[in-house]
């Protein structure tokens, strides 16, 4: 069976394990399936998440153009202090930046293999931490806006870092923590106006994934480089499919790539 679309990151479904699924235009595949199948993912050519164009993706499923144009991908993603909406000041799109910066926002620990802090959005729970191959993650702080979990997130990152440990992850290498520990631990490092905000009864959430098997050393595919690739699934982690012979394929990072993908 084969099918041919452009990629996005995979969708997910909080089960015991994930559930995934890869989207295309008129079809989609449930890769809990494919585990123990062989995959062919041969690259074609480009397609613009924004414009849709075939032009060379540049970051995150963009072209070059639209990376610096759409307010999807304004400067406030990546950065949350940065956000402005809260102001009434607009970086790219004032009325897109305000639905999405001036709606609750989580402030969380994540662990991935060591632990991390980071920051999405409420409607984003627990999808962000699927996507990270977080196994267990905690949130600390629920504000009403971006912003205000943005710089919570920039005085903790003095503390804990907030970077995954891809490779680690992926190999399954775990630390044994206490997020609520930490997590405790941490609360006076906040910025006095986020304090109030501070979740006092939140839970450790805990994340199975669909792997039979982890590499011991991760090999990357990288389609601009390695145009054809087949392996046989054996998990799926975060947004990467493990292959047998300890090949990794991170979907999200080839965003706008347009592919055969093909089961055998």
């Amino acid at each position: 069976m084969q099918y041919t679309g452009v990629l996005h990151k995979m969708k997910s479904e909080y089960h015991k394990p994930i559930q995934y699924y890869l989207s295309f235009k008129n079809s989609f595949v449930i890769l809990n399936q494919l585990i123990d199948k062989n995959i062919s993912i041969t690259f074609k050519t480009y397609e613009c998440l924004n414009c849709h164009k075939d032009k060379k993706i540049f970051r995150q499923g963009y072209c070059y153009d639209c990376f610096y144009e759409a307010p999807e991908v304004g400067d406030w993603v990546i950065n949350p202090e940065l956000s402005k909406a809260h102001l009434d000041k607009e970086d790219r799109d004032l009325s897109f930046e305000k639905r999405v910066q001036l709606q609750p926002h989580i402030v969380y620990l994540s662990n991935t293999g060591s632990v991390k802090v980071g920051v999405t959005r409420k409607t984003q729970v627990p999808y962000r931490w699927i996507d990270q191959g977080a196994h267990e993650a905690i949130v600390i702080l629920e504000t009403p806006n971006r912003y205000l979990a943005g710089i919570a997130e920039v005085a903790l990152k003095e503390h804990i870092s907030d970077k995954t440990k891809w490779q680690s992850m992926l190999k399954n290498e775990i630390e044994d923590l206490d997020l609520k520990e930490i997590k405790n631990d941490l609360k006076q490092y906040l910025p006095d106006e986020t304090q109030e905000f501070f979740k006092t009864d939140e839970e450790e959430f805990n994340i199975e994934f669909p792997v039979k098997q982890y590499p011991k050393k991760v090999k990357s595919l990288n389609l601009t480089k390695t145009k054809d690739y087949k392996g046989k699934l054996v998990g799926i982690k975060g947004q990467y499919l493990i292959f047998e012979d300890e090949t990794v394929f991170n979907v999200r990072s080839h965003s706008g790539f347009v592919v055969d993908f093909s089961i055998s």
